[in-house]
């Protein structure tokens, strides 16, 4: 089989089409659009670009795109990363098992039944006949006075009311951090929380999908002809061919670098 660059070359040749109007069509730049035709794959971004700009450059040529980066996968792909969800136990087992552990030991005085009534009644009514006592002997002491003490009270208006200054009640922070993707052509992307953490979802987008997480997510775009929404707001995608990335947290989102971005 001729070599992949060589293919590539000589199908765009056949359409009369140079290395401008590719661009124009793919919307992939003319640099990446060369290192392809010449094989440089150190040049490009990584093996997962490598792939969507074959699929997209054969389709405008007219060649088969699976035939292409299945040659390319045996030729010149060292590896393949697999993801796999980490699963751990349900967060209600956790609390469980907390609960237990810290629960103590019943004692042996509760084992061995409930203790005698007769003491705390003894106590109450003691209690109860020391208070009549007190309140015979100074309860008569200056009727006169609380009840002045009382006429003299103004009852509080509904103005005064009105102007006592009220709580305002806190704000509700959001729970967590959400992130909508709509493309309006499918769309290569790879999505994870974090740096260094588990890739969420990586391949093609033909319609709009949502993602969410408690405080980060990081998403990468082969294309930028999507719609994306941080939290609720759009954001806003400067028109280009070249590959984008976010990072979307709880402030909003903000472009990042492309050695930030998940899968490069």
């Amino acid at each position: 089989m001729p070599a992949i660059g060589e293919t590539l070359r000589e199908a765009r040749m056949r359409q009369g089409f140079d290395i401008a109007d590719l661009e124009e069509r793919t919307k992939i730049r003319a640099k990446y659009l060369r290192a392809l035709e010449n094989e440089e794959w150190a040049a490009l971004p990584g093996h997962t670009f490598v792939k969507t700009f074959l699929r997209t450059y054969a389709e405008q040529v007219g060649l088969d795109p699976h035939m292409l980066v299945e040659e390319y996968r045996l030729s010149h792909e060292s590896e393949e990363r697999e993801f796999a969800p980490l699963a751990g136990p349900p967060a209600a087992l956790r609390r469980d098992s907390r609960r237990d552990r810290r629960r103590p030991a019943p004692s042996s005085s509760a084992r061995s039944g409930p203790p005698s009534k007769a003491p705390v009644i003894g106590l109450a009514l003691l209690a109860v006949v020391a208070f009549i006592f007190v309140l015979g002997v100074f309860g008569e002491d200056n009727p006169a006075g609380d009840r002045a003490a009382t006429d003299n009270a103004e009852p509080q208006t509904e103005t005064e009311a009105a102007e006592r200054p009220r709580k305002r009640p806190r704000p509700v922070r959001p729970a967590g951090v959400t992130m909508r993707i709509a493309p309006t052509i499918p769309t290569y992307a790879c999505v994870d929380t974090g740096d260094g953490t588990e890739v969420v979802f990586e391949g093609t987008l033909e319609e709009a999908r949502t993602f969410r997480n408690r405080q980060t997510l990081r998403v990468n775009l082969g294309k930028r002809s999507v719609e994306l929404r941080a939290n609720g707001k759009q954001v806003e995608i400067v028109d280009s061919p070249d590959p984008i990335g976010f990072e979307v947290n709880r402030a909003g989102a903000e472009e990042i670098v492309e050695e930030s971005r998940p899968c490069a």
